[in-house]
């Protein structure tokens, strides 16, 4: 590499003390738990939309500890709506073993860090150098971004050799000094400045030595990953309500998908989603409507749902298996983690039911 680390370095850090973000919640009192909160929030999720998150977490879990004590139906009721649940679980299990295994106090090395469940080297780099000035480098979707740009870095980040190398730049880059300001830099460039499309090239500190935008077209840097069509699966989900206020949820497995969440039943098809219910309620339930499909997105697969309504006949107690399924009341709903797609079709359950209560069947059809 021909560019001078020391100069690359300071140009960065002149340009972020005049155009650099630096009213974050997370940058005020940066302790490691903070940082850590707000990097594990930040993956594959937009500063935009993690603050409000970020700061009603902050609020109800303001130290490690209160983290730790929590359930986790409680983490990812603060947590529901933005994805990657595995996140959630992962920050949870982490907070057990720090309280646990190092008396609450937060690891300030980077491989006791990479020890815990969800942290990997440029989460913990993030942690070391934001928190505590350590001059650890970072390579988060932003800085791959600037590097790969302004290195015309071939090829798809998630390729072996292609992370090697900009994690080599990265290194090689880093300042032994002022590390905090640098790698807050480099991830405010990428968000701000060397954004994915339409990159500000003109504002951009890096301009002058920046090879993608000598070549003329820098959006062909990084490469993107290589297109592959998702695939679909569908399934049944049960919108059970009583007649009064309140909708069965199950317990989902602690693996996959909206994993340790609260979700709708689910089936693969109608005829065993009938089957299910004829082993729960016998013959005491109606099905009033079936809504629309529609699709929820994952990176890996399209889900396609098919929401059936189905009302409960009588008015008996139904005794439900406390570990596995409850009764939701949605005028007084407690702290369960739901998916935002599940809640989404429990909100247009209650506003069918409140707009039209006088028609039949609560004008579900």
């Amino acid at each position: 590499m021909r560019q001078d680390p020391k100069e690359f370095s300071e140009q960065i850090i002149a340009w972020y003390k005049r155009h650099g973000r630096k009213d974050l919640p997370w940058q005020q009192n940066p302790t490691p738990y903070r940082v850590w909160i707000s990097e594990i929030m930040l993956q594959q999720t937009q500063v935009g939309t993690v603050i409000p998150y970020y700061e009603r977490f902050m609020q109800r879990f303001p130290e490690l500890q209160q983290l730790a004590e929590a359930s986790l139906d409680e983490v990812l009721h603060h947590w529901s709506g933005l994805g990657y649940y595995a996140r959630a679980r992962n920050l949870h299990r982490a907070a057990k073993c720090i309280l646990d295994e190092h008396a609450g106090l937060f690891p300030v090395t980077q491989a006791a860090l990479m020890d815990l469940p969800g942290i990997g080297r440029s989460t913990a780099g993030a942690i070391l150098s934001l928190a505590l000035e350590q001059p650890s480098p970072i390579l988060d979707g932003n800085v791959k971004r600037v590097l790969a740009r302004c290195f015309a870095v071939p090829g798809w980040p998630g390729k072996g050799a292609v992370l090697k190398r900009l994690w080599s730049l990265s290194e090689e880059l880093t300042p032994s000094h002022h590390t905090r300001a640098y790698n807050q830099a480099m991830m405010d460039l990428g968000a701000t400045v060397c954004r994915r499309s339409r990159p500000r090239c003109d504002a951009c500190p890096l301009m002058q030595q920046c090879r993608a935008r000598a070549e003329g077209d820098p959006t062909a840097y990084p490469h993107s990953r290589p297109r592959a069509r998702l695939p679909s699966r569908k399934v049944v989900m049960l919108l059970v309500h009583d007649g009064r206020g309140r909708v069965l949820l199950e317990s989902r497995p602690q693996s996959g998908i909206w994993g340790g969440l609260w979700g709708l039943p689910e089936y693969a098809d109608r005829q065993a989603a009938e089957e299910g219910l004829a082993v729960w309620f016998g013959d005491n339930y109606q099905e009033i409507a079936v809504w629309p499909e529609r699709r929820h997105s994952f990176s890996h697969f399209h889900l396609l749902i098919t929401p059936v309504v189905i009302k409960l006949a009588g008015r008996q107690e139904w005794v439900m298996d406390g570990s596995s399924r409850v009764w939701y009341n949605t005028d007084k709903p407690d702290q369960r983690g739901v998916a935002a797609p599940v809640s989404r079709l429990i909100e247009e359950l209650i506003q069918r039911l409140e707009e039209r209560a006088d028609e039949p069947y609560g004008g579900l059809r």
